[in-house]
């Protein structure tokens, strides 16, 4: 459903991204994780057409996105919460995103219902929106098509504890009915709850790639992702040597 093959991306003299290969299957959930600057939000643009690779190939239904038929029915993406009209309301922008889409504006009420912002929430304007409620109406437009793939940036982000345990039985009934999620967070233990394979990311390459238990080997995924990734610690003092823990590869 997805597939990254060998993608690399350069800007300038920088390096975003190097050798990525990984696939995400029909009916499951892949969490990709790396410290901030590890290239993930570069990949998921990649992906969904926003930016070209170097070299390398991403696809989505076994096609680059812009060639896939009818992309927005059938890949639901939320890279940027906060990327919507300030003054206009939550279902305005539902309304807006169905009838791009050529669907009936039944499907708002739908998705506003199945992410939980009620009749009065979808009528206040998007600039007076928290962030939780930010989150929520990005993933109902994510959701508008019913996709068979879905992408999320940093989804949880100001999500309550309800609402992040709300969004872990979304992700998993939405595996369960075939989709293929593929999912970016820095939140780990979500992730370790939800999440069927895990890619960890680190300076632009796949540091280790498994299930939570082959990577973490008993001793929890946070520890497993420090000492893979602790070669990008921007913290005070921080000593750790490029190489450490990257010879790991894939589980």
């Amino acid at each position: 459903m997805i597939e990254f093959r060998h993608v690399s991306k350069i800007y300038g003299k920088v390096k975003a991204l190097d050798d990525v290969t990984f696939t995400v299957g029909a009916g499951s959930v892949t969490g990709f994780l790396g410290p901030n600057g590890a290239g993930k939000s570069t990949a998921l643009r990649i992906l969904v057409g926003l930016a070209r690779p170097s070299s390398g190939s991403a696809t989505v239904l076994g096609l680059p996105y812009a060639e896939t038929a009818c992309p927005g029915l059938r890949v639901g993406t939320l890279l940027d919460a906060g990327a919507q009209h300030p003054g206009r309301t939550g279902r305005e922008v539902l309304t807006l995103g169905a009838m791009t889409l050529g669907l009936p504006r039944t499907r708002v009420g739908e998705v506003l219902d199945l992410v939980g912002l009620t009749e009065r929430e979808s009528r206040r304007t998007f600039g007076g929106y928290s962030l939780g409620m930010r989150q929520r109406l990005g993933i109902a437009h994510a959701l508008l098509g019913a996709p068979e793939v879905l992408v999320l940036d940093e989804p949880a982000n100001g999500l309550d504890p309800q609402g992040i345990r709300w969004m872990r039985r979304l992700l998993r009934d939405l595996a369960e009915a075939g989709c293929a999620v593929l999912l970016s967070s820095h939140l780990l233990h979500e992730v370790e709850q939800v999440a069927d394979h895990i890619v960890m990311i680190g300076r632009g390459r796949v540091l280790a790639q498994g299930t939570a238990d082959e990577l973490s080997r008993g001793r929890g995924l946070e520890e497993t992702f420090l000492e893979l990734t602790a070669h990008t610690d921007r913290s005070p003092g921080a000593t750790a040597s490029p190489g450490a823990g990257a010879g790991r590869g894939s589980a």
